[in-house]
């Protein structure tokens, strides 16, 4: 798989003589990934973040996109990556709806007509069609995030970062947020970077996961493997999903059960015990 993204031992001095070290392990984002970042406030995960997008120049360490330098070549870093910041009303500029998608596309001197069609149709395929016209201010919170996430979709990009995208998201829009993440990377082949709180949408939308702890990336691996690591996650302060602290507690019981990765394979291995007791029991 091709290497998007290569982030190694970086180092960073904030204005305020403020220093962070990002080390440990690698950063590595391939092609159509779909990466959730993990870690308790302060870890480092603004500040990696940052680097990728170009927005920040490291002291030291080394922080690639597809092989160029994001904080020397921002202008053409920009147009590769879509970012959802987790404060979207601050991301959200435009007076209504479908001027704010559009803002890149105009900076961008495109063509009235294209620029029409492409807003319209990012904002069809994202369900916010019906609210080209609005005011942004008085969305609610599931639906600014959509702006915003038009408004990165819009350009294309390869790469889609998303700073907490489902913070003070009511349960139903969450679900909403992962479905239309998924679509994005299965359909559209978009690789995404994910940081969140929301431990239990982990399992839903992440190939692999990055912990940082104390600015050290210190595991990275598939949801079952990282969760599984029960002392990795008390040291970073996390807890691990439902799920998964329910299963561990059943095989620590004397159950032989694997540990599932997200919903469906937890419906599919209690069926299958529950099957099997029945027959034990009738036997």
């Amino acid at each position: 798989m091709e290497s998007l993204i290569k982030v190694q031992c970086l180092k960073h001095i904030y204005p305020d003589r403020t220093q962070v070290n990002i080390c440990g392990l690698d950063f590595i984002v391939n092609t159509g990934e779909k990466i959730v970042i993990l870690g308790p406030n302060g870890a480092g995960k603004t500040t990696l973040l940052s680097h990728v997008l170009g927005l920040l120049s490291p002291v030291e360490g080394t922080v690639e996109v597809m092989g160029l330098r994001p904080d020397k070549n921002f202008n053409i870093i920009r147009k590769v990556i879509g970012v959802v910041f987790q404060n979207v009303d601050e991301q959200i500029i435009g007076p209504r709806v479908y001027d704010d998608i559009a803002f890149s596309l105009r900076n961008e001197r495109m063509d009235k007509k294209e620029i029409d069609e492409r807003v319209k149709n990012v904002a069809n395929s994202l369900g916010i069609g019906n609210l080209l016209d609005k005011i942004p201010h008085y969305l609610s919170g599931g639906q600014k995030k959509k702006v915003a996430l038009a408004g990165a979709m819009v350009m294309m990009p390869k790469i889609l970062i998303l700073d907490e995208p489902f913070d003070s998201l009511d349960p139903k829009s969450k679900g909403e947020m992962v479905t239309l993440l998924k679509h994005l990377n299965e359909v559209h082949g978009i690789t995404l970077i994910i940081t969140t709180h929301d431990i239990n949408v982990v399992p839903e939308i992440a190939d692999k996961i990055y912990v940082l702890n104390n600015g050290n990336i210190v595991t990275y691996g598939t949801p079952k493997e990282v969760f599984s690591d029960v002392e990795v996650m008390k040291e970073a302060n996390l807890e691990p999903p439902i799920l998964t602290e329910l299963f561990t507690r059943l095989k620590k019981k004397g159950y032989s059960i694997d540990i599932p990765e997200n919903l469906e394979e937890a419906e599919e291995l209690l069926i299958s015990l529950l099957s099997q007791q029945q027959v034990q029991a009738s036997t």
